[in-house]
């Protein structure tokens, strides 16, 4: 084994960890901190990836933004963050057989694709990663479709984060 598949492994560990613990937290500063460390697993594969551009944005824009961001609004606009409820309920036990089911049935499906055991084919020498990225992003053959469709997602959440905290009408 390598040093890069034994980092490679740590991380991959780490991410699934911290990702199983962010979702099982009732604390929400506690679940946004693990939602940092798996951001931050993910930098460190994308650096594994020789993806340097990835990983700056990974970190810049996931952890220093959207991850803070979530922790401070989290912080000013509940009272009380300290205490922990109960995070297993009636169904936790059917959410983690469904979620291992369909773990399962992934790994199979990716199995059987043909593109998993091919090789990528090189990158070229004189291979600019920005223009590259750019392209495929706003290149209709690209990714512009999800990428349109996560500045919608995150438009939402941003929408919802604003209804959980306007203030409760008094019939409410």
């Amino acid at each position: 084994m390598t040093v890069e598949q034994g980092i490679f492994l740590f991380i991959g560990f780490l991410i699934l960890f911290s990702g199983f613990m962010m979702v099982t937290r009732s604390n929400l500063v506690h679940a946004a901190l693990y939602l940092i460390l798996v951001l931050f697993g993910v930098a460190v594969l994308f650096v594994l990836l020789n993806a340097g551009f990835l990983a700056v944005v990974q970190i810049i824009v996931y952890i220093g933004a959207i991850a803070i961001l979530m922790i401070f609004a989290v912080m000013l606009t509940r009272g009380d963050v300290t205490g922990e409820a109960i995070t297993m309920n009636s169904v936790f036990g059917w959410g983690m057989l469904l979620s291992s089911l369909f773990g399962f049935a992934l790994i199979i499906m990716l199995g059987q694709w043909p593109a998993v055991t091919s090789l990528a084919p090189a990158l070229p020498a004189s291979w600019n990663e920005l223009v590259e990225i750019g392209v495929a992003f706003l290149s209709p053959q690209g990714f512009v479709i999800p990428f349109e469709v996560a500045s919608v997602l995150l438009l939402a959440a941003l929408i919802g984060a604003l209804y959980v905290a306007r203030a409760p009408k008094k019939g409410e």
